[in-house]
């Protein structure tokens, strides 16, 4: 029925009003989902922003070798704290974009001391075993001991290079390389495989990393990767890793400055 006007004359039904619908912001695909994670582990990995580093400072002037063919103290120093600022950053960068707490991914819920005295604990453990792959491959194949004196060790000189390598290596030893290797393994548990297959990953690239020590300390370091890998698998917090890890450095490095 038409109402009528206030004329008398039959009036027009009122015109329905339509409400905008906000229609659902469509999902990445897997494809773009797993693209994009594999990007993120690849700009951490620290391969890009050392790279990047060194072609910046050598720019600028800095001698990366002295003059008698070694490492430059003062270079590595540099590149070595610089490079773990800007690879943590993009960590917590890349876990924020996507909605994530950053402690949940890297601290996870278990109690900080408690974490930390697991990774004191594993420090000797590790060094043993460490001690005993080195032994056994220098046995085994020795021709995968092919450089005789750790370039690393040829810079400790003296008490202040002593203090600051003890630097270098907890921080972008201990802390830099835990929280790369907690969100790579983390990316690969979501998208790219699987924790397990992560840690295998990334263990590999570790030990390459180590490269200019020998392919003996490659093997060694690959080792310890995965174990610090496997504890972060386990515990889904980096601490004992990293505590763990910051502690072999040092004792390394004391173990350096005992051989000079």
């Amino acid at each position: 029925m038409y109402e009528q006007a206030a004329d008398g004359q039959p009036g027009s039904l009122p015109a329905p009003v339509l409400e905008p619908v906000a229609l659902p912001t469509p999902a990445p695909s897997p494809v773009h989902t797993r693209v994009s994670a594999l990007i993120e582990v690849m700009l951490c990995s620290g391969y890009p922003t050392q790279l990047s580093l060194v072609l910046l400072m050598t720019s600028l002037g800095m001698s990366i070798h002295t003059s008698t063919g070694g490492l430059t103290p003062s270079f590595i120093f540099i590149l070595s704290l610089v490079d773990a600022v800007l690879v943590v950053s993009l960590v917590c960068f890349f876990i924020a974009a996507r909605g994530e707490r950053v402690s949940a991914v890297l601290i996870g819920n278990r109690p900080v001391v408690r974490e930390a005295l697991t990774g004191i604990l594993l420090i000797p453990a590790v060094f043993i075993v460490v001690a005993i792959v080195l032994r056994l491959l220098l046995v085994v194949v020795p021709q995968l001991h092919n450089v005789p004196l750790n370039p690393l060790a040829a810079m400790v000189q003296n008490p202040r290079d002593a203090i600051i390598f003890a630097l270098v290596v907890m921080v972008a030893g201990g802390v830099r390389e835990e929280v790369q290797r907690g969100f790579i393994v983390h990316r690969f548990d979501q998208h790219l495989g699987g924790a397990w297959f992560g840690v295998a990953a990334y263990s590999v690239a570790f030990g390459m990393g180590h490269l200019e020590q020998g392919w003996d300390a490659v093997v060694a370091t690959g080792m310890l990767g995965a174990i610090w890998g496997a504890v972060y698998v386990v515990r889904r917090s980096i601490i004992a890793p990293m505590v763990s890890h910051a502690g072999f450095n040092l004792l390394q490095l004391v173990s350096f400055i005992a051989q000079r």
